[in-house]
């Protein structure tokens, strides 16, 4: 049997990222961070002058397209899988607030979503591959065999997403903070192109007051329970 491929979806701040790297280094899974894409790419786009303040000409940003490779690297240092654009670690620079604030109206643009699906499709090929994003178990890996959706309650959201910040030494209040994670959830549940929402056979994950292994523990067993099941078909 090949090895299933594991799709995470949820809202932002929710812990998508944090499961995918517990679930991959529990499986000796590949994780591949999608969001991490869509920021290297805003990113690029930032560095070259052509978005600001949410205003970019989109003939511009597709034309970048073809100039921007985005790959994953793992760091044995950190143990952690890191994010390269055009052979440049940008791990750091994709997290910061500025990229939080634009990512979202550059990953709505048609062209650019099926640009990113293609790579991440690619990717997952093989199997045993854990994603974590907004569309990866309805459009970039709609037969995934283990499909789970993210959410937490929106207090939590925020003062998860605060305390990143301020580990960056980013100086922000919980009602901006609140404010920018509000407007990126109506833009990413409202795009015409792949909007966020949860799969028909996706679990559903609540994990406002689990721990980071209970969170772990739980998931586990869900693709513990369908990896049963699929053998047993």
């Amino acid at each position: 049997m090949k090895f299933p491929t594991i799709a995470i979806d949820g809202y932002s701040s929710c812990g998508k990222s944090t499961l995918a790297k517990d679930i991959a280094n529990a499986l000796n899974y590949v994780y591949v961070d999608s969001g991490a894409m869509y920021r290297a790419f805003t990113l690029h786009l930032m560095n070259k002058g052509l978005l600001k303040d949410g205003a970019y000409i989109e003939s511009q940003v597709l034309e970048e397209l073809g100039h921007t490779i985005i790959s994953f690297n793992y760091n044995r240092e950190s143990g952690k899988s890191e994010t390269y654009l055009n052979g440049n670690n940008v791990e750091k620079d994709i997290r910061s607030s500025a990229i939080s604030k634009q990512v979202s109206p550059i990953s709505a643009i048609g062209k650019v979503r099926e640009k990113m699906v293609a790579i991440q499709q690619e990717m997952g090929r093989l199997g045993k591959v854990v994603m974590d994003g907004r569309d990866i178990g309805t459009v970039v890996f709609p037969d995934a065999e283990v499909k789970l959706f993210m959410t937490a309650s929106n207090d939590v959201r925020a003062q998860r997403r605060l305390i990143e910040l301020l580990d960056k030494g980013e100086n922000l209040s919980l009602d901006d903070v609140k404010k920018s994670l509000a407007q990126r959830d109506h833009i990413d549940m409202n795009r015409e192109i792949s909007p966020l929402q949860k799969a028909q056979d996706a679990i559903e994950i609540d994990n406002s007051e689990l721990t980071r292994e209970e969170q772990l523990e739980l998931a586990l067993n869900i693709i513990t329970q369908r990896i049963a099941k699929l053998k047993s078909v």
